[in-house]
């Protein structure tokens, strides 16, 4: 199969992803509690309006709307045996608006966890996993995705598990997992350990980094954090739009568009390929990060003090890797209104 991902990256000095699914969904009218998945059949054009705004904002490459596409997502909702149906339809609405874009742009199959834990904590055996990540990856691709994304994995056994189901699919594939606690997955991985990890995998991915976590400030440390093991395997960065605050009865992320164009930057030049946003990142956002790839010169890599005191404080004192924790820096922001 030919990796349409690494065609672009071996052209491009930086990708730009898309922004978030869910907030853009609810701003569209969905409902907290319903599943996302289910809009593929029942609400197909608000799906296409989803990929359509990344692509207009300039992203190069976005992901489906399929992060809780397994079965075992799936089963809250009574939908365990549609998804074959769901993860096909939602690659197919991807790759129908890609191919009409008149330029390069990657439909991206997102696969999340499946919200189970894994053997010997939990319940879920691998065999058990892997054969969930593979009936969604199969669906994937015969929607036309053309590449597998795992993102905010939590444990190293999922990200084996989603591994191998991959190699099975005959699929390439990027992961990402969640660096949301003191600068470890919830699970205690660390960037290190993410990075070590990878290369270990008998079916190794296109790309590999972090998503979600706590903010701008947070996922650029843990970006030098892959930088500082040496990886010569694209890294990938997708922050939240900064830090999400209760307003008025909603969920509200306060970094704005300015901010996030300067995180973009930043990510570049912090070691990242494919760049950005997760939750709360809207279509200006992603504009502004267009603008700042496309106009900012290539800088050194940025240091800590330079991280907070352009995009605001770390949220944690350490950045998880134990005796080279690293205290807090500044807390000075430099944010626009």
């Amino acid at each position: 199969m030919t990796n349409a991902l690494t065609k672009l990256l071996e052209t491009k000095d930086a990708i730009l992803a898309d922004g978030a699914t869910g907030t853009n969904l609810f701003n569209m009218g969905l409902q907290s509690g319903d599943a996302p998945e289910l809009w593929n059949l029942d609400a197909p054009d608000k799906i296409k309006a989803l990929y359509q705004g990344s692509v207009d904002a300039g992203s190069d490459l976005f992901l489906t709307n399929t992060f809780g596409g397994t079965s075992a997502r799936l089963k809250l909702h009574d939908a365990q045996n549609r998804v074959a149906e769901l993860n096909r339809i939602g690659a197919e609405l991807g790759r129908e608006v890609a191919d009409k874009a008149g330029r390069t742009v990657i439909v991206a199959g997102s696969v999340g966890p499946t919200g189970e834990i894994m053997e010997p904590v939990g319940s879920l055996s691998h065999e058990g996993a892997v054969e969930m990540f593979h009936e969604q990856a199969e669906a994937l691709k015969a929607g036309g995705a053309d590449v597998l994304w795992l993102e905010t994995i939590s444990a190293p056994e999922e990200f084996r598990a989603a591994a191998e189901a991959f190699a099975l699919a005959d699929m390439p594939w990027c992961g990402t997992m969640s660096f949301d606690t003191a600068g470890r997955t919830m699970m205690g991985v660390t960037s290190a350990d993410l990075a070590q990890l990878v290369e270990t995998l008998p079916n190794t991915p296109v790309a590999f980094g972090a998503n979600c976590g706590t903010g701008a400030s947070d996922i650029l440390r843990t970006v030098l954090g892959f930088a500082a093991q040496g990886t010569e395997r694209p890294v990938i960065s997708k922050g939240n739009a900064g830090i999400p605050k209760y307003v008025n009865g909603h969920i509200h992320y306060d970094g704005t568009p300015e901010l996030m164009g300067q995180y973009a930057a930043m990510a570049r030049d912090a070691g990242a390929t494919i760049i950005g946003g997760c939750c709360g990142t809207m279509p200006d956002h992603l504009r502004k990060m267009r603008e700042a790839l496309d106009s900012a010169p290539r800088g050194v890599r940025p240091t800590l003090d330079q991280i907070t005191d352009a995009l605001g404080p770390f949220s944690s004192a350490s950045d998880g890797t134990g005796e080279d924790a690293v205290p807090e820096r500044r807390t000075r922001r430099r944010r626009r209104a």
